[in-house]
């Protein structure tokens, strides 16, 4: 997460914090980008998704506060349980902190979200009944 001087040490703590119980519940690897993206936010974004060690089951979240850019990459495993409208709601509670300068308290309720919907059911076997 290139963060530089755009979060202090407590907010960086916090953030990671966020990530590892996101990643603990649903079992679905995080990554937060935050800073400029180069060229087409979108594009970038897909670009940094598809370099990661497992993008199928991964969700790569990427602002940039300058351009006011929010974009969330989502992996072919993670589109199972988490749907289109669940990134746009999260994205939606992300976007509403950001407008109130709550970064971090954007990222954290968002990724908590996400983490939340891209959680596979738990299935009950015959036998376990």
């Amino acid at each position: 997460m290139p963060a530089g001087e755009l979060l202090t040490e407590a907010q960086r703590t916090r953030l990671d914090e966020a990530i590892r119980a996101a990643e603990r519940h649903s079992r679905v690897e995080f990554s937060v980008f935050l800073g400029r993206a180069e060229g087409d936010p979108r594009a970038f974004a897909t670009q940094l998704h598809n370099s990661l060690v497992a993008p199928a089951r991964s969700i790569l979240v990427l602002v940039d506060p300058t351009a006011r850019a929010l974009e969330i990459v989502t992996g072919g495993w993670v589109r199972r349980t988490l749907t289109d409208k669940e990134v746009e709601l999260a994205a939606l509670h992300m976007q509403q902190a950001f407008a109130e300068d709550d970064l971090v308290g954007g990222l954290v309720r968002g990724i908590h979200m996400l983490a939340d919907h891209a959680r596979p059911p738990q299935t009950l076997h015959a036998r376990d009944a």
